[in-house]
């Protein structure tokens, strides 16, 4: 961790207002890989989980995995000093967990527990720590140097990387992938339509999101997560 927030500090220094792509050339690259694998196997499986599947499942689903999501959110909450925000997390996940049977509805939201989904990135932003020079990531999408440091720490945290059974983690990795992939099928198809260079819309998008969040601008997180991986497959 130490090794990759000096490194985002020292390449932070590449990156200007004017110039925040520094490494476009190698970001091109990986946007046309992301979209090759896109366009071959996850925008198929997503659109026919979408097709296979009534809309009240898969919302139970998107419920599910959001509520797997809550305690690292509320960790990352205290780490920001927000307390009150991250017990709100873990009384949501335990609503959600029993009330909303295991998660699949979402019964806080309306007891006034709304989702809030922050990540470790969120945290390192609140220290202080800039987000520097865009970045596409392989099978990832959009982020940041900020994004990369803060990436490790969060795939650690995240539920699946918590199962002993490798079978069980993987199935739940797969299905997340998945039903994230089919909530943004329409939004990819429509940057397809209106996008002269699909590249730049969304690097634009993400660095628009990223200025927003620094200026303090509360966003609602199911926006957020749109502009952040409606490029990732």
């Amino acid at each position: 961790m130490a090794v990759l927030l000096a490194s985002c500090v020292w390449l932070s220094g590449c990156a200007t207002t004017q110039n925040p792509d520094p490494l476009e050339p190698m970001n091109r690259a990986t946007f046309a890989l992301n979209e090759g694998v896109d366009k071959v196997v996850l925008k198929p499986v997503a659109t026919a989980y979408k097709a296979a599947m009534p809309a009240p499942v898969r919302t139970g689903v998107s419920n599910f995995f959001s509520n797997l999501s809550d305690p690292w959110s509320g960790v990352n909450q205290i780490l920001q000093g927000r307390v009150k925000e991250g017990a709100s997390d873990f009384g949501r996940f335990g609503i959600n967990t029993t009330f909303g049977l295991l998660g699949l509805m979402d019964v806080a939201t309306g007891w006034g527990m709304p989702h809030q989904g922050d990540s470790f990135g969120d945290t390192l932003r609140t220290w202080g720590v800039v987000g520097g020079a865009y970045l596409v990531l392989p099978l990832v999408g959009p982020s940041d140097l900020r994004g990369l440091a803060a990436l490790p720490i969060d795939s650690l945290a995240s539920a699946p990387s918590q199962i002993s059974d490798s079978r069980t983690a993987n199935v739940l990795r797969a299905l997340g992938i998945v039903d994230k992939r089919a909530h943004l099928l329409e939004v990819t198809r429509m940057i397809d339509d209106v996008a002269l260079d699909k590249y730049s819309f969304v690097r634009d998008a993400y660095l628009q999101r990223r200025e927003r969040r620094r200026g303090g601008e509360t966003l609602d997180h199911e926006g957020e997560g749109e502009a952040e991986e409606m490029e990732s497959p």
